[in-house]
């Protein structure tokens, strides 16, 4: 059934009772050592953590906020990428808010012609953990934001205990390999051997891996010799409130032969 009430909200508008602005944390393509994206991630006014922010979120809220997050981010994008670059600007959304999927897009879609900022440059991640209940509703979502040349990804795959089944539903375009499989993965046999089996699943599904939380040098290298060259993580740069991190790269020796040398 359409929440006919959030729906409303397309024309007339709801006002949030809290701030938020958004930092940017890069995605780097270690192959081309090149920054392939960013992602937008919500943080308080005075850079209050995203808890402190979601925490505020109610059922009440909840579309207006999501909204909002996406307006915000492809704004403060706007000003902050290369207009003439290939950056991808990552947004987290909350299927629950999406009611009507070609409806829920229009401010999206407004902001980017407001902003000059390209439709094929957003990337849309979900969370693999929330409760979907019908995923036929995500289907739709997928569909929809395929059909305008919209990116999706998967976020936090391993977190959770639904990703193996949503996949076998739908494929988005990107999974996020969640730092709790990346996390000290050189020590890990086990960790090693769910992410290479996830690594060859995803090839299968053409599915393009990024890998999330990484942290050391040691990490990076196990990523980058299972093949997965689009990492995310403290190792390259921390999230940085309305402004572009600079990335800290890795020793050219640090990576596995022929990933240094592209």
């Amino acid at each position: 059934m359409i929440d006919t009430a959030s729906c409303s909200a397309c024309k007339n508008g709801i006002d949030l009772p809290f701030c938020f602005t958004m930092a940017f944390q890069p995605i780097v393509d270690l192959a081309r050592r090149r920054v392939w994206g960013y992602e937008a991630l919500v943080r308080g006014p005075e850079g209050q953590s995203a808890d402190w922010v979601l925490s505020q979120v109610t059922d009440e809220n909840r579309y207006a906020f999501d909204q909002s997050c996406r307006v915000k981010a492809i704004e403060l994008a706007a000003g902050l990428f290369q207009k003439d670059g290939s950056e991808i600007l990552s947004i987290n959304f909350m299927p629950k808010a999406v009611y009507v999927p070609a409806a829920c897009i229009r401010t999206t879609i407004q902001a980017a012609e407001r902003t000059g900022f390209p439709l094929h440059r957003i990337m849309f991640e979900f969370i693999e953990d929330e409760e979907f209940g019908d995923t036929s509703h995500i289907k739709a979502i997928l569909a929809d934001y395929s059909k305008r040349g919209l990116k999706t990804a998967l976020d936090d795959f391993g977190a959770g205990y639904s990703g193996l089944a949503l996949l076998t539903e739908f494929q988005t375009d990107f999974i996020k390999i969640d730092k709790a499989l990346t996390r000290a993965l050189d020590q890990s046999p086990a960790r090693q051997a769910i992410v290479r089996g996830v690594t060859t699943m995803a090839k299968m599904l053409d599915i393009t891996l990024i890998a999330e939380g990484i942290e050391t040098v040691a990490e990076m290298r196990t990523i980058d010799a299972m093949g997965i060259r689009l990492q995310q993580g403290y190792l390259f740069a921390r999230p940085e409130l309305e402004v572009l991190p600079d990335v800290t790269w890795p020793r050219a020796d640090s990576l596995s032969s022929g990933e240094a040398a592209a």
